[in-house]
């Protein structure tokens, strides 16, 4: 009858203490999760804006790019057009302007909870 109560002990503390792992298992990762996205430093909304940046920084050297001349000793004029001295540089200049703040960027929302962890 001892070993009964024994064994019926110790079966009942492995099922409590299985219990107790994984409830702290999914607590743990609950808490993983939120101080995931707690810790990046980027949102979804950075990463949007730094892509169109990137396109924009792409579409100004492909518009400074192409009108080579197939003789090399002619010379083409069409190398100093406008598309190429102005539009071209200019939008691959804003591009890399904008990339700055899309680095820079934070959301209100995450703003307001940084805030309210600090105080």
């Amino acid at each position: 009858m001892a070993t009964v109560k024994k064994q019926s002990a110790l079966e009942s503390a492995r099922t409590a203490l299985e219990n107790a792992r994984k409830e702290n298992r999914s607590t743990a990762s609950k808490a993983a999760m939120n101080t995931d996205d707690e810790q990046r430093p980027f949102t979804k909304i950075n990463f949007y804006m730094m892509a169109g940046c990137v396109a924009m920084i792409v579409i100004g050297f492909l518009l400074m790019s192409g009108g080579g001349s197939d003789n090399p000793t002619a010379f083409n004029p069409d190398i100093f057009s406008t598309r190429r001295i102005v539009v071209g540089p200019a939008i691959a200049f804003l591009g890399f302007l904008l990339m700055a703040f899309a680095i820079i960027y934070t959301p209100k929302s995450k703003k307001e909870e940084k805030h309210d962890a600090e105080a």
